[in-house]
């Protein structure tokens, strides 16, 4: 091994960014769940002998970010002493260390960190953005909104905060639908497009709450409205039901983002089961894997729109030679986590030419965030 190249120390910390407000998409409307007020963050530092520092993050929406961090913990001290250049190999050994919790869900989403910081070092070395490095394609991605849409807000302020961020510069709005009487979800739609016009794209998302007779009746009422896509309208992992669907209606199906490995993903790839891919990396842990589902959009020519994690999705999708989408939301950058800020303008996010993924800890701010931290070495 090169001793002058090898992993010297990893930091690992747990931050809770707390939102500005609660937000209740159909879940909560359901009783599933109670509102989200918080996002917790599974962030790694990796230093190499040489000085170099690769950084990068996993997040959790309500429980399970203490579970990331914890095995985060574990994950971390197999790291020191190799070559941060074996990035694959560096994932199967994590994997491997923890394949008797099963190879998906909290398993790969505790890798996510360390897989991302060693993408970013190896970009960083190479003086390229991590775009530039996997080889980019585009130099701006659509980006719409999707924090001003949730359920608990009337369409009438829903509609203030869509006019709001498409004057902002998002290409355009998603609203939350899903409810039991998906005629109220209608009527939301049918008000958001009479508001805005023809021309703005909008996506609605039903979080998983209908079945598929449901979705297609709702579905058949929505495809009157040009809508870009139609987002989770059954279970996550029913892929018959959203090729059903994707096969019944006008509009386009969307799902992916509650898929918590590349595995889990593939039989809606192969299918296809899906027109619109969401597929998240943090969610399957990394970079490394991400690029498995690029290749996948590719030779299917599907859209590509990853959720969240707009930060480090923009580079990610701008390597796809198809259509794509990246989701505009607002909450690290009203808490200042990091200390770069997307650049957005007519409906456009521009792709940072920044080396590595191009972020950076706000330290000053995480202080107050910090729930916990960690050093390895």
């Amino acid at each position: 091994m090169n001793t002058k190249d090898v992993i010297k120390q990893v930091e690992i910390q747990l931050l809770e960014v707390p939102l500005e407000k609660p937000v209740s998409d159909a879940k909560v409307i359901m009783g599933k769940q109670t509102p989200l007020t918080e996002v917790m963050l599974t962030c790694a530092t990796i230093t190499t002998n040489d000085g170099r520092v690769g950084f990068g993050f996993t997040y959790c929406k309500r429980n399970g970010g203490p579970a990331q961090y914890a095995l985060a913990k574990e994950y971390a001290p197999l790291l020191i002493g190799e070559d941060p250049n074996d990035i694959s190999r560096l994932w199967n050994k994590l994997l491997w260390s923890s394949i008797s919790i099963g190879s998906s869900g909290v398993a790969v989403q505790a890798i996510t960190p360390f897989d991302i910081a060693l993408w970013d070092l190896k970009a960083k070395r190479a003086g390229l953005s991590i775009s530039k490095l996997l080889g980019q394609f585009k130099d701006e991605v659509p980006c719409y909104n999707t924090t001003g849409g949730f359920l608990q807000d009337p369409i009438e302020k829903v509609i203030d905060n869509a006019q709001k961020v498409l004057s902002e510069g998002a290409g355009g709005i998603k609203i939350k639908v899903g409810q039991k009487d998906y005629m109220k979800d209608v009527k939301r739609v049918e008000a958001l497009r009479k508001a805005l016009g023809d021309d703005v794209a909008i996506m609605v998302d039903a979080n998983q709450q209908w079945d598929v007779s449901t979705a297609l009746k709702a579905g058949r009422y929505l495809d009157q409205y040009d809508l870009v896509w139609l987002e989770e309208p059954v279970g996550a992992l029913d892929v018959e039901g959203h090729y059903r669907l994707s096969r019944a209606l006008e509009t386009p199906i969307a799902t992916g983002e509650m898929l918590t490995s590349f595995e889990e993903g593939l039989p809606y790839l192969e299918r296809p089961a899906f027109d619109v891919c969401q597929l998240d990396a943090p969610r399957i842990g990394g970079i490394t894997q991400f690029k498995k589902v690029v290749e996948r959009c590719e030779e299917k020519r599907l859209v590509l729109a990853p959720h969240y994690s707009m930060e480090l999705h923009l580079p990610l999708v701008a390597t796809y030679s198809n259509d794509v989408w990246v989701e505009h939301f607002e909450w690290f950058e009203e808490v200042g986590v990091f200390i770069e800020r997307v650049e957005m303008n007519n409906g456009f996010m521009k792709v940072p030419e920044r080396p590595g993924i191009g972020l950076t800890l706000n330290e000053e701010r995480v202080k107050s965030l910090n729930v916990a931290t960690d050093i390895f070495n």
